[in-house]
């Protein structure tokens, strides 16, 4: 038997069947990789493409030649061990709800795969990384960061106090969009605010999308969330929360002088989400984990038009 080879552990059920980590990681690993959802990286996804957002916007703004590559970099490692961090400290706080709920209940601490004080330590070392990523920034940018922690820490117990635990989920997952810029200019200003303020309403609109997976079981354990309190009315609240959002980026665009490649990624990021709001399913949980992976894409689109604003000019 090779080493990667072990029993198999229950699917977890947000996770593609066949994953790498499932297929290639070492049988001691792959608890521990659940758990920071490495096997699911659309969450990762999710909190570094702000993070690309504010520091491409921040090259258009400064006339940059590109996007600072380095800070890409950093973003991409930090967004890697604070996602999983997050998720750890989730699934601490949320062992008991976890077992209780369909989706959930094979997660790794849930099912006992991984105990408590080893979650903590793991817990321990992915924080550790995601501080080396931030002392490597500039000191404005360290202060920024660790501003978002309070907000981190709290966000699991907001479900159990208040239907709109996506707001808090908002502003955790898009802290990024002002860390670019800070990282870029020493300050935070209006582009990046905007930006930031739409950040938030995406992640509200694309995570109520993600919450009508639990709905049922949420409501049985008394579990609170955006899908429950707005029912049927959900698709058109999504819909008005991304027309918000590109409202919100335009704004960020407009004060940042960016120029038409980066409007062309805004309405291509337009469009998707137009596309998401009418494929979107509320009854069907498959869809609906479909229809939110897909912000991934949408967001790429718009990364990819602030980088040709900076690219482009630069070699005419």
């Amino acid at each position: 038997m090779s080493s990667t080879e072990g029993p198999a552990a229950p699917h977890i059920a947000d996770a593609a069947r066949g994953n790498w980590v499932d297929r290639r990681a070492p049988a001691s690993l792959r608890p521990y990789l659940h758990l920071a959802r490495v096997d699911r990286p659309i969450g990762t996804w999710l909190l570094l493409l702000p993070c690309w957002w504010s520091t491409a916007l921040a090259a258009v703004a400064a006339g940059s030649a590109y996007p600072d590559p380095r800070l890409l970099v950093l973003f991409a490692i930090g967004s890697l061990a604070m996602r999983g961090a997050g998720c750890t400290w989730n699934d601490i706080l949320d062992r008991d709800i976890d077992g209780r709920v369909a989706r959930t209940r094979n997660r790794p601490i849930a099912s006992g795969a991984v105990s408590v004080p080893a979650a903590f330590a793991f817990l321990a070392a992915q924080c550790l990384v995601g501080l080396a990523v931030l002392l490597s920034l500039p000191r404005f940018a360290i202060v920024t960061g660790i501003a978002s922690l309070g907000v981190v820490a709290v966000y699991p117990l907001m479900k159990r106090i208040t239907s709109f635990p996506q707001v808090v989920l908002g502003i955790a997952f898009s802290w990024g969009a002002l860390m670019g810029w800070a990282s870029v200019f020493r300050a935070i200003e209006d582009p990046a605010l905007f930006l930031f303020a739409g950040c938030v309403v995406w992640v509200f609109a694309y995570d109520t999308i993600y919450a009508h997976q639990d709905k049922e079981d949420d409501a049985i354990v008394g579990v609170r969330s955006t899908a429950l309190f707005f029912g049927r009315r959900s698709a058109l609240v999504v819909g008005a929360c991304y027309a918000v959002t590109v409202g919100l980026f335009a704004l960020a665009l407009d004060t940042a002088r960016a120029g038409p490649f980066a409007f062309i990624g805004l309405a291509g990021f337009a469009l998707h989400l137009a596309w998401q709001v009418r494929a979107l399913d509320i009854d069907d949980p498959a869809r609906c984990l479909a229809v939110f992976k897909s912000n991934r894409d949408a967001g790429l689109i718009l990364f990819a038009g602030l980088a040709l604003d900076t690219i482009v000019p630069a070699l005419l």
